[in-house]
């Protein structure tokens, strides 16, 4: 399901709209992990730099991080975040 358009709430959380025209506010933070997301966790200014990639029917950072938009519609956990939870 891709991404149509994204606002900034606040610190990581953002309002999604998909293209079947739902709508869902999601905290991002759970699913920022990895080199890749370094700086769009720590960077306040760089996180708001979010937009949607209409080719890709998702959201992008500048420096190429992404996130799957089935998983986002689907409010799933990330891999990372199934292995921390087996991992309690």
């Amino acid at each position: 399901m891709d991404i149509t358009a994204i606002e900034v709430i606040e610190d990581h959380v953002v309002h999604l709209r998909f293209a079947d025209g739902s709508e869902r506010t999601t905290d991002l933070e759970p699913y920022l992990h990895g080199p890749v997301f370094e700086r769009v966790r720590s960077d306040p200014a760089f996180f708001g730099a979010v937009r949607v990639d209409h080719d890709a029917g998702t959201i992008v950072w500048p420096n190429g991080a992404d996130l799957a938009p089935d998983v986002l519609y689907a409010g799933m956990a990330s891999a990372r975040m199934d292995t921390e939870t087996r991992a309690r």
